[in-house]
């Protein structure tokens, strides 16, 4: 698994502030992905795509109250 993380600055977190931040990032190869940013005011994003292709995104503000949790396998039939 390859994993990254870097330091940003001033990008716009979930509550609307600019915010410096770490985003973090780990593929296996294969089609598993782990995306996380974590806002200095405490929001956070994630996304992980899943091997059979399926994505689940969820965004929290930093007072922790859930904005989004979409997971594309919901929608599936």
């Amino acid at each position: 698994m390859v994993a990254t993380s870097t330091h940003f600055t001033s990008e716009k977190a979930p509550c609307g502030r600019l915010r410096d931040g770490e985003h973090h990032r780990e593929d296996d190869g294969d089609g598993f992905i782990v995306d996380h940013v974590d806002y200095a005011c405490g929001c956070r994003r994630s996304r992980h795509e899943f091997h059979d292709g399926s994505v689940r995104i969820r965004v929290v503000r930093h007072d922790g109250k859930v904005l989004s949790d979409e997971h594309s396998a919901d929608h599936e039939a």
